[in-house]
């Protein structure tokens, strides 16, 4: 359960690399407890302000308290107390399972006979336990992404920053990350995630901002967003042509918004099987046809014109 209690404050927050800037201004608070999300595709500025508040990447520009310290000044004292998963699993391929563990907890000074006590708890979490002397390199994906997050743990930190922690996975290994965090959070752990996947934000974040080109174009709590900027259904067509915006005129007055795509044409409505008997009701036969709830790829599709995975 999320706390009134802030732990991370961004004000017009900046980064730029040369001409180029990563993240334009944004404003970002989140709460002890909560787990908050930066969705968008890739380029957004999403690992750039999580490189920025775990203290590896100064900002360009704005301010950035991050448990009520200043980055700039504090950056030691603030990653003692945060967990990272970073985007891509840097573990040491020639040591076990647990000794990865156990030796990043030295760099916290954290004495060995805790920090194998503390490992033999994580792995357990992290449901591979059974692996604890298995070398990593043999490991599928998605174990090697458990152990990191087991890793992530090691230190007790307030905060855990967790970096496209699906991304590679096959669904079976990700619905077992999805888990692991899920408990986490219901611990009170603060969870802060970035995530080009629509359905790991619902699953994961109790509220998230969508960015696109450096920027914050809407905040919220999931449905929250779902509710406000798109419609509770979406009917997919799949036309046989080339071109479906031919058909896209076709259907005008069918819903509340009509979005064309290179391969299907949405049409947003209140009741997707009434839409689908209109549609028939025109003459229209499209090849496949497709009802279902709106996601937040439909929000960031309204409010950007492109899709998630554009």
């Amino acid at each position: 359960m999320a706390s009134d209690t802030v732990l991370i404050q961004a004000r017009g927050l900046v980064k730029r690399f040369g001409d180029f800037t990563a993240v334009d201004g944004i404003d970002v608070d989140v709460r002890a407890g909560e787990a908050f999300g930066f969705l968008g595709p890739n380029g957004a500025g999403k690992s750039s302000t999580m490189r920025m508040i775990g203290c590896v990447s100064p900002p360009t520009g704005g301010e950035l308290q991050i448990m009520g310290m200043d980055p700039r000044r504090d950056g030691p004292a603030i990653r003692a107390r945060l967990g990272v998963c970073p985007q891509s699993d840097n573990l040491d391929p020639e040591l076990t399972v647990q000794e990865n563990l156990t030796t990043y907890a030295r760099y916290f000074g954290i004495p060995r006979r805790v920090a194998r006590e503390r490992a033999a708890e994580l792995l357990n979490f992290v449901q591979l336990a059974e692996r604890a002397g298995s070398r990593v390199e043999p490991l599928s994906g998605g174990m090697k992404r458990r152990v990191t997050i087991a890793r992530a743990l090691v230190n007790e930190p307030d905060i855990v920053l967790l970096d496209e922690p699906t991304t590679g996975l096959d669904p079976q290994a990700r619905h077992l990350v999805w888990e692991r965090l899920f408990r986490l959070k219901q611990q009170g752990v603060t969870l802060v995630l970035t995530t080009h996947y629509m359905d790991e934000a619902e699953q994961l974040c109790d509220r998230l901002v969508v960015m696109d080109g450096g920027r914050i174009v809407a905040e919220g709590a999931p449905r929250t967003l779902i509710e406000r900027y798109s419609t509770r259904e979406v009917v997919e067509l799949r036309f046989a042509a080339d071109n479906q915006e031919d058909f896209a005129g076709k259907l005008v007055g069918l819903g509340e918004r009509i979005e064309v795509l290179p391969d299907r044409v949405l049409l947003y409505v209140g009741d997707g099987d009434a839409a689908v008997s209109a549609v028939h009701a025109r003459a229209l036969t499209p090849a496949s046809v497709l009802v279902r709830r709106s996601s937040l790829e439909d929000v960031f599709l309204h409010l950007t014109g492109r899709t998630l995975v554009d």
